[in-house]
């Protein structure tokens, strides 16, 4: 048997924001909780919700102690605060670190007896919907807007914890492409090979079916022919990857991931790097480790990123040329080749330890030992 979750609701598109206001009166919610980084306050991205808010005369109160990879004092405030705030519902604007910390509010403030923040890491086995949750993305990469996982960083421990819970999804998905028109080049590139990663191993995991395949296939091919012009800022490039992201997170919140994000959680928890361009620099290397076990999988990847001739290639030759695609794709967006200057070589035995701990890595579709995440790691110093 196979389950799908997806939003109740989702508005996509230039101008989608203006929904925002008549969907929290008609829901019946009275005050919003407004989670959002300070960065995107103080350069007014956030306000062009909240100015909505105000327009329509819908109470909220403004929550911005978020981190880029929140930690697990940011939820913690955050639960504070949503209780002094009278809200009854949250709009979370903002990448992934807005959304993942607002759903760790949402789901603590209805199932109270997870206060432990640490209690909610792997399956989260919690019994109440958290609260209701508006999720309006301004990166083009997490899809968190309509995904069932979470990510929070403990920082005592140095180490991110991934949450799976179908009571943390949003409601509501806003995903509009003037929401993202001010992400730079170098972060435009970084969240959209981001979401290139989500579809190929939401593609290749284990618990791919023929539903989940569609969404991915359709999500390699919408970011393949959008994300350089996006990171050029040309808003055709842009729409196309606020709907290509969003896609690939249809498929892969339902059927899981692998180890190229288990890795890329702990050089995240480690040396603070961003999610995105940590999973980029690794899937090339790592998709050329799970090929052997992903049958005919690569043929249409390649074929997904825009190969020409692969009816007529060999497994090798389709194969090689999935990986050389996509390595290509980073490269011409900027992203770098190699962890030199990221990865300190004394630290790989506990990066493994941590990668091969992490939720997303039995999904992988290869099986993997510690000793070969090492491998992979070190191969990315060469």
């Amino acid at each position: 048997m196979n389950r799908f979750m997806l939003n109740e609701t989702s508005y996509h598109g230039s101008g989608a924001i203006k929904a925002i206001p008549d969907e929290i009166k008609a829901r019946g919610y009275k005050k919003a909780f407004v989670a959002s980084d300070p960065g995107l306050v103080k350069f007014g991205v956030t306000a062009k919700v909240t100015d909505l808010l105000d327009a329509a005369g819908i109470p909220y109160h403004l929550y911005t102690d978020i981190k880029p990879n929140p930690t697990i004092e940011n939820v913690q405030n955050g639960v504070a605060e949503f209780k002094t705030s009278g809200a009854d519902c949250i709009v979370a604007i903002g990448g992934g670190s807005s959304m993942d910390t607002s759903k760790a509010i949402g789901i603590i403030i209805t199932n109270p007896e997870f206060a432990d923040v640490r209690s909610l890491e792997g399956l989260s086995p919690t019994k109440n919907p958290c609260v209701p949750i508006i999720a309006v993305p301004t990166t083009a990469g997490t899809a968190a807007e309509v995904t069932i996982n979470y990510v929070i960083t403990d920082v005592e421990k140095k180490r991110k914890f991934v949450c799976v819970d179908p009571h943390d999804i949003p409601v509501l998905a806003v995903v509009d492409p003037d929401m993202m028109s001010s992400m730079p080049a170098a972060l435009t590139a970084a969240t959209g090979m981001d979401a290139l990663t989500h579809a190929i191993e939401g593609y290749i995991t284990k618990g791919a079916w023929e539903m989940s395949d569609m969404f991915h296939i359709k999500a390699i091919e919408i970011i393949a022919r959008s994300l350089r012009a996006a990171v050029k800022g040309e808003a055709e490039g842009r729409e196309g990857m606020a709907l290509g992201q969003y896609v690939a997170g249809m498929g892969f919140s339902n059927v899981g991931l692998g180890v190229d994000h288990s890795m890329a959680h702990t050089l995240s928890a480690d040396y603070d790097t961003p999610h995105g361009k940590a999973c980029a620099i690794l899937l090339p290397t790592v998709m050329a480790f799970n090929a052997e076990a992903t049958g005919e999988k690569y043929r249409e990847i390649a074929r997904a990123m825009g190969v020409k001739g692969t009816d007529n290639m060999t497994q090798a030759e389709y194969r090689a040329a999935a990986v050389n695609a996509v390595r290509q794709l980073a490269e011409d967006v900027g992203i770098p080749t190699t962890l030199k200057g990221i990865v300190n070589e004394a630290d790989i035995p506990k990066l493994a330890a941590d990668a091969y701990a992490d939720a997303c890595r039995p999904g992988n579709p290869r099986e993997v030992s510690q000793a070969q995440i090492e491998q992979l790691y070190r191969d990315l110093l060469k």
